[in-house]
């Protein structure tokens, strides 16, 4: 199901074709997939995290669920999404290999984003500026 299909309230009622919207509603995205510059599918979209001081987005916490490890859940810094609009998902520039690999959290055991090391960690891991840092363009 895409952003489309999910817009309760008829926000993307009047797009055009083209590049999409600009603004879009967190609701929509839940649920979106996300996949890698190859185009393999890597999970889907379970929350947006806020930072309450910027009122940026700071990540997106997508699942990702491997038949021997079961289904975890990763932060995926903000910076390290591109939405596309066309294909109707989110990619990521990362192997899947390298995914498995990446710092991840179960569902009841969510990590301190706070944490300076835990934030500093991760954002080195994905290769992105940390939303703390600064403008993220």
């Amino acid at each position: 199901m895409s952003y489309l299909e999910r817009d309760k309230f008829g926000i993307y009622k009047a797009l055009k074709k083209g590049n999409g919207p600009h603004l879009m509603g967190a609701h929509t995205l839940t649920g979106e997939k996300v996949v890698n510059h190859h185009g393999e599918e890597l999970g889907s979209i379970k929350e947006f995290m806020l930072d309450m001081q910027t009122g940026k987005v700071a990540y997106a916490v997508m699942s990702f669920g491997v038949f021997t490890i079961g289904e975890k859940l990763f932060a995926v810094p903000w910076g390290a999404l591109r939405l596309d609009t066309v294909n109707k998902c989110f990619v990521v520039n990362i192997e899947k290999e390298h995914l498995i690999k990446a710092p991840g959290f179960e569902k009841d055991a969510w990590p301190d984003m706070n944490d300076p090391e835990w934030v500093h960690d991760l954002h080195a891991y994905y290769g992105a500026k940390a939303f703390q840092d600064g403008p993220l363009v």
